[in-house]
């Protein structure tokens, strides 16, 4: 009989496609339930949902810590990058994906499976992420897709859950896809689909405004990664989850955008994310502050292309590959803290910096009497500088030039 690994979150899809598959398509399932970070907010335990995964009919259900993992590789990668996809989206779901599938790779071996699985509709990008990552590390597999074959309405899928008696939490009245990890949570469904609608404040958990009281904050990097807040060193996934509560208190983080999917679609999507946002924040100011004019602004391009190679599910490729090595080069002087300061409802602000390897050179700077800037070195410059469109303007007829007297 075929064995399937199937990445599984505990939520209706997953556990849905388990007793699917093997009611469908005669397949024994082991479950690989990765911990990513999602258990920030959770009324249940892992070993309830691995319960339910065993309910449903799987064989074996693996739990995976890989919070520490997903920090230290991925987050870190996401903030040297400044990976914001189109400006505003911080790779919530799209950073967790490639780890989730390392690991789904890694337990199909153990397994000696033939195939993974994963629960993504058709309409998503993780379908793209999951399968792209898989036949990147192992092309060898087989990757199945249930809830691309079986045709059922979300609403289908909670009465087949009650038919084989699988305990889900999904009802038809309360009907949210929410997606969370270290890096922040993805809500979507309901009236979220209408997107002049205004988002619900019930699914939200992170950005729920606690305090009225502005809370002001230091980061410290070191190369460019996050190490310590308020002057105490600790584990980045530690840090995340820190910030995510205090920055959150005050309303922060909270994205409402129209996105450009890979597979063609827009759809609205509102997502949770006040560390990610607050650290992407606070390191690209940082650069600004160390980082040469020319390489800065070459970086800056260079994170728009990377952050829409891990959109698109391209994590293990080479061109991703290759920019993280160029992002790594610019990264060596990145150290020193950011003082950020939040104010409810949902307002940030950078209200300083330094760094030891700091560009910024006050004599040089201020207008002030220790100005140490040679002002009379700037009229040759100046002359140099624009000589040619000096050139262009007298011989190729700019608009306010005087004709040559014939």
């Amino acid at each position: 009989m075929k064995r399937v690994v199937l990445a599984y979150s505990g939520g209706l899809d997953t556990s849905v496609a388990v007793r699917w598959m093997i009611q469908e398509w005669e397949v024994e399932v082991v479950c690989v339930l990765v911990n990513v970070g999602q258990d920030a907010d959770t009324s249940e335990s892992f070993d309830d949902i691995r319960a339910r995964a065993l309910a449903a009919g799987a064989l074996e259900c693996v739990v995976v810590d890989a919070r520490d993992e997903m920090a230290e590789e991925f987050c870190v990668s996401a903030i040297a990058a400044n990976a914001l996809y189109e400006g505003k989206y911080p790779l919530v779901s799209a950073l967790s994906r490639p780890v989730i599938v390392r690991h789904l790779v890694d337990q199909a071996r153990k397994f000696n499976a033939q195939a993974v699985a994963h629960g993504c509709t058709g309409k998503g990008n993780d379908q793209v992420r999951f399968e792209v990552g898989t036949h990147a590390l192992a092309p060898d597999l087989e990757v199945l897709a249930p809830a691309r074959n079986w045709g059922m309405t979300r609403a289908d899928s909670v009465e087949y859950a009650m038919r084989w008696d699988i305990p889900i939490k999904a009802t038809k009245e309360k009907i949210y896809s929410i997606d969370e990890n270290l890096w922040g949570r993805a809500i979507e469904c309901g009236a979220m689909e209408d997107p002049w609608a205004t988002p619900p404040e019930e699914p939200m958990t992170l950005t729920r405004v606690r305090s009225s009281e502005p809370v002001e904050l230091t980061l410290s990097f070191l190369a460019g990664v996050p190490v310590a807040l308020d002057g105490v060193e600790m584990p980045l996934a530690t840090l995340i989850t820190s910030l995510n509560l205090r920055a959150g208190s005050t309303g922060y983080g909270r994205i409402d955008m129209v996105e450009n999917r890979r597979v063609g679609i827009k759809s609205r999507e509102v997502y949770e994310c006040p560390a990610a946002l607050a650290l992407i924040a606070a390191h690209a100011d940082l650069e600004d502050l160390v980082l040469e004019r020319d390489l800065h602004h070459e970086k800056a391009r260079v994170g728009i292309r990377w952050a829409e190679l891990v959109y698109d599910g391209m994590w293990f490729s080479p061109l991703k590959e290759a920019l993280d090595a160029f992002i790594a080069e610019t990264q060596r002087h990145v150290s020193g803290d950011v003082r950020l300061r939040f104010e409810a409802p949902g307002l940030m602000r950078i209200v300083g910096r330094r760094s030891p390897m700091a560009l910024y050179d006050y004599a040089l700077a201020t207008y002030d009497a220790d100005d140490a800037f040679e002002h009379a070195d700037s009229e040759g410059f100046v002359k140099i500088y624009g000589l040619g469109v000096k050139t262009w303007a007298a011989r190729q007829g700019a608009k306010n030039a005087t004709p040559p007297q014939s």
